[in-house]
C-alpha cells in the first residue's frame, strides 16, 4: 500500500494504548499470509529480548530490543505474536513466531485469525 489503510492504522493504536494482546488479525504483506494476535510494541519487544536472552548464542542482541524507545505520531508497524505465516494448509511455525509487519506493506487485511488444518 503506498497510503496506509487508516482503518487498520486505527487498530493498531487501539492495540498500543490498551495494551493489549487479545486482538486477532490476519494480513497479506509482500504475498505472504501472516495470522496471529497484536501486541503493543512494548510488550512484543519485551517478549523478543526474554527469548533471545534464553539463547547460548543470541543473548547479545537482547538489549536492542529492550532499549527505551518513544515512537511519535500514528504506529507504522503491526507487532504480531503467537503468528503464523500460512502456506496452504500448514502454519510457520507450528507454535507460532513474533513478527513485525510494516502496515503500509499490507494490502489486505480480516479480522480474526485463521486457523489451518493438515488433514
Amino acid at each position: 500500500m503506498s497510503k496506509p489503510d487508516a482503518l487498520l492504522v486505527d487498530i493498531a493504536a487501539l492495540v498500543e494504548s490498551g495494551h493489549s494482546n487479545q486482538m486477532s488479525l490476519t494480513v497479506v504483506a509482500c504475498g505472504a499470509v501472516i495470522t496471529g494476535r497484536l501486541a503493543p510494541q512494548a510488550v512484543w519487544r519485551q517478549r523478543v529480548s526474554e527469548v533471545l536472552a534464553d539463547s547460548a548464542s543470541l543473548s547479545e542482541f537482547s538489549g536492542v530490543f529492550t532499549a527505551a524507545r518513544r515512537e511519535e505520531g500514528p504506529p507504522t508497524h503491526l507487532h504480531f505474536h503467537v503468528a503464523r505465516i500460512l502456506q496452504g494448509t500448514v502454519g510457520i511455525p507450528e507454535t507460532g513466531g513474533m513478527y513485525r509487519v510494516a502496515i503500509e506493506d499490507v494490502s489486505a487485511w480480516t479480522m480474526g485469525d485463521f486457523s489451518y488444518s493438515d488433514h
